[in-house]
């Protein structure tokens, strides 16, 4: 008896750490509509994000919106008991906005690392990573500016990636936020297509050095899952039956098709935020990681979203709660949901 007594704690532990071993990694992608300081960068046009711009930003609400995105991430985390392994977001100013986010008492636990480069965008916002150190093992990063051959002095978000290990498979991800629709979804095509194109030759180059090497791509491309510059210019593939060696697969295809969406606009919904992955994590030999479908999901892909991100009157009533209404301060999230893939063995 006394001897079934100290084998039971050693037997326990190892069903927790098997346990541990067996759950998916998640990893996300959340545009956070306009994380911005309180300060007047003069290098950029952020005037209406200060204490004396149009939308009066201040301490007060620069503090609700990190304990807004906090609530949000946080409850992600509850999905799986444990934070997603990696972090794309878009929309932030800085670096020291995101130091100010990974700090937050309910995320400290993660011990989050940052992956940021300041871009030329206009009004100075970038895209980053969130990482934990503890699962991706960082082997390096860089910033890839977007080529526009119509537009050679285009100033815009520039691609950040960085590349390293997970379970000691090599991984390569790349975020990015694609050119708006600005002047009209067809005039502005070709700067999302250009976007599109360049991620792929990044994707085919990679894989040719390595063909082992597992790609994940993501990040608000202004474009739906189903569009062209998606579908056919980065040529990610929407069924897993149709995948080709070295294709592109959009998880978010077909959700899309189901009615799903992250943003709404005009009282439609649209699904901008997409993670693309290669086809090596479809179709990789037994005991390699491989995108998962969560617990009882029906898709690939995932949205977030629960009641309290939701608008719950007036006329945006069922869209998501953003932080503006033009200049109404909402205490909402984003005019974004997060979205969200499993990986495993």
């Amino acid at each position: 008896m006394k001897r079934l007594l100290l084998i039971l704690p050693i037997m326990l532990l190892m069903v927790a750490s098997a346990s541990a071993q067996d759950k998916p990694y998640m990893v996300a992608f959340w545009n956070l509509e306009n994380l911005f300081d309180i300060y007047d960068d003069p290098e950029t046009h952020d005037e209406e994000f200060t204490p004396d711009g149009v939308k009066q930003w201040n301490e007060i609400k620069y503090q609700k919106k990190l304990s807004n995105i906090e609530r949000v991430l946080f409850d992600i985390a509850a999905i799986q008991r444990d934070y997603p392994i990696v972090i794309g977001v878009s929309e932030i100013e800085n670096r020291s906005v995101l130091e100010d986010l990974v700090s937050q008492p309910k995320l400290a636990g993660a011990n989050y690392r940052i992956c940021h480069y300041d871009s030329p965008d206009a009004r100075g916002v970038d895209v980053a990573f969130l990482y934990r150190a503890d699962v991706f093992k960082l082997q390096g990063s860089e910033n890839i500016k977007l080529e526009v051959a119509e537009l050679p002095d285009f100033r815009t978000r520039d691609f950040v990636v960085m590349w390293g290990t997970i379970e000691d498979e090599p991984f390569y991800f790349l975020v990015s936020h694609w050119p708006s629709r600005l002047g009209g979804k067809e005039a502005s095509q070709f700067k999302r297509d250009a976007c599109a194109s360049q991620i792929r030759a990044i994707k085919d180059s990679l894989l040719a050095e390595n063909p082992a090497t597992k790609v994940i791509v993501m990040g608000d491309f202004n474009d739906d899952a189903t569009d062209s510059s998606i579908v056919e210019t980065m040529g990610a593939k929407g069924k897993t039956k149709d995948l080709e060696k070295g294709d592109f697969f959009n998880p978010f295809n077909q959700m899309l098709r189901a009615g799903h969406g992250t943003l709404a606009y005009q009282d439609m919904w649209n699904l901008f935020d997409n993670i693309c992955v290669t086809e090596n994590l479809i179709n990789d030999e037994e005991g390699k990681l491989h995108l998962v479908k969560g617990s009882g999901n029906k898709f690939w892909g995932n949205i977030f979203h629960r009641p309290y991100m939701f608008q719950q009157e007036g006329q945006y009533k069922g869209y998501p709660l953003r932080t503006f209404v033009t200049n109404n301060f909402q205490n909402g999230f984003s005019d974004h949901f997060p979205v969200y893939i499993y990986i495993s063995k």
